[in-house]
Parts: C-alpha cells; structure tokens; sequence
C-alpha cells in the first residue's frame, strides 16, 4: 500500500500536477506579503528563494548531467561583480552608471559568457578532474578581481548604492526561483533533459547514440550560469557591499552541492526542498553554533554522503523507502533473532 503510495506521489511530482502545485505555492507566496509581515520577513523570505534557485541550477550541471562542479560559486561572483561595476562610478567606464533592471540581464549574460570559455575545455575532463578545475578556475578569480582595483575596487570593494526595496526584492526572487524551476521541470521532461540524463550514465554510449554531447554540456553548463549569475548579480545589489573575500566564498559552493544532494540530486523538486531544510537548519541549529557552524557543515555532508547518498526524494519513489528507511530495516532484520 504504501509503495503504491509513493509511486502515485512520484507520478504526480514528475507530471503536470506537481508543476500545477508549485504554481499554487507560487501564488500563496505572492500572497504572503499581505498578511502583515515585516520588512525583515521579507529579506529571509528573499534569501530563501536564492538558496533553491542555486539548488536548482547547480542540480542541472551536477545532478542532471553528472559533472560535479566545485567551482560552480563562481559564476555568483561574476555576476555580482559585473552589477557592482555597472552600478558604480568606474575609470575603465565612460557610460554613467546602469539601472539595477538594465544590469540584472548583463551579470547573467557574462557568467554565461564565461561558462562558454571555461566549459569549452573544462568539461572534457571526467570526473574529479572536471571538478578540480572549476575549483581552480574559482581561487584564479578571486585573485583576478583583488588584482584589478581600479575595476573591482581590489580587495577594498564596491559599494553599491543603498536602495532598499524588501517588498520589491521578495517579489522579484519570487518570479526568478519560480522561473527556475518551472524551466528545470521542462528540461526534466524534454529530450535534453533526456540526453542530459544519457550523458550522467554513460557519456560514451549516449555519443554512440548520436548525442551531441559537447553541446548539450556546454548549453545545460550556460544555462545554469546565466541564472546563477542572475542571483549573484540580485544579492550584490541587495547587500549593497561586495568584496573578493564575501563575494568568492568557497562556502557557497558547498551549500549548493548539500542542498541538491539532500533533496535528490537529478530531480525537480529534491534541490528546492533541500535549500529549505538546509536554511532551516543554518537559521535555528547553525545560528547557535556560530563557532563551529562550519564543522556542523562538514559533519552534516559525511551523514549525507553515508546514510542519504540518493537523497529525501531521489529515494523516495522506492519500495525501499529513502536510504536512512533502508538501514533501519536492514538493522532490525540483524537484530531480530
């Protein structure tokens, strides 16, 4: 009964009724504002929806098609980069400053941009290979932008100009996180995100296949970075301060690999799910463990990789149940005499 359960529930989540209910959650949360929140609601609320919005798009790159990107925190600092020199008086510039909605396209514009230079040789590496150059290509950044100060500010920074819009800057995440993932579940379901899928388990046969491998790497690699650029560019403007050491932070990173992985990695669902309870836990457990969040970050990724490796929902569809269910049976079954 349950199993049946479980695979109406996968059903529903894969077709047209699992997008119909993120739609109403979407209209509930645009809602939301009218009840009386508070400005502070608001920017938790906005952070939120950053954190499932790089879920998502780390999950098309490293769930989807199987390339673990460890550098993938790059394409946020280029597009928080590219907002904070648009919006600011700059030497190298001879246009005034950009609007915030003018600059917003051009920080996802030029993280996809270098997605294109970076994966042309980047992603022809497999494996951990692939993953230590991004990570590379990730530290080379941070030291390009402490090193063209009269550009980035250097290590000093840019200050951005202090507009503060919490009600604005809700509703435009709001559309942006449900822009993402209505786009992931439609990659999910097409041919792409099918050859996508081919590539993660077998790159040589799916070439054999006729997929064009390259270019589906490098387009679902572009994708991912426009919109992760897009939201770099969002928190720039609404932190009104950037640096090398805020901006390039090997942390971020690392929050997108768990969030995917706890929700299921190569789903629709698992990596907004996963941001959530991820937030959850830095806002209520981590915040009253400021010291030593980050080995609570570390320790939390080990139980991850050990007893969840598929994640709530990759397993979720399974007779079995999710990997914990798993080896609680198997621990009962060694147990009973």
């Amino acid at each position: 009964m349950m199993a049946r359960v479980r695979d109406r529930l996968a059903q529903l989540g894969q077709g047209w009724g699992g997008l119909g209910l993120w739609w109403l959650l979407l209209a509930a949360l645009a809602l939301y504002p009218y009840t009386g929140v508070t400005h502070l609601t608001l920017f938790l609320g906005s952070q939120v929806f950053v954190l499932v919005t790089l879920a998502s798009n780390w999950n098309l790159i490293g769930g989807m098609t199987g390339y673990v990107d460890f550098g993938h925190a790059v394409f946020f600092g280029i597009g928080a980069y590219v907002m904070g020199i648009l919006v600011t008086k700059s030497p190298l510039l001879v246009s005034p400053e950009w609007g915030f909605l003018q600059a917003l396209p051009v920080s996802g514009a030029a993280a996809a941009i270098f997605a294109l230079l970076i994966g042309l040789p980047t992603l022809r590496l497999k494996g951990p290979y692939f993953s230590i150059a991004m990570l590379g290509t990730f530290v080379a950044m941070r030291e390009i932008v402490r090193v063209l100060r009269p550009l980035t500010g250097g290590g000093v920074g840019l200050n951005l100009p202090p507009v503060l819009n919490r009600l604005g800057d809700y509703y435009l995440m709001l559309v942006l996180m449900g822009l993402v993932v209505s786009i992931m579940w439609w990659i999910r379901r097409s041919e792409f995100g099918q050859s996508l899928i081919a590539i993660r388990e077998d790159e040589i046969g799916a070439e054999m296949r006729g997929i064009n491998t390259t270019l589906h790497k490098i387009l679902a690699f572009m994708i991912a970075a426009f919109f992760t650029g897009v939201v770099g560019g969002f928190w720039a403007w609404q932190n009104t301060f950037i640096d090398p050491d805020v901006v390039f932070i090997e942390t971020r990173t690392v929050e997108m690999v768990m969030m995917s992985m706890l929700g299921g990695l190569g789903t629709v669902w698992g990596p907004p799910l996963g941001a959530v309870v991820i937030y959850v836990l830095q806002t209520v457990v981590w915040g009253r463990l400021f010291g030593i969040h980050l080995l609570a970050l570390g320790i939390l990724m080990v139980l991850l990789v050990l007893f969840l490796p598929e994640g709530i929902l990759g397993t979720s569809g399974r007779g079995g149940g999710t990997s914990i269910v798993r080896l609680w049976g198997r621990i009962r079954q060694r147990s009973d005499p």
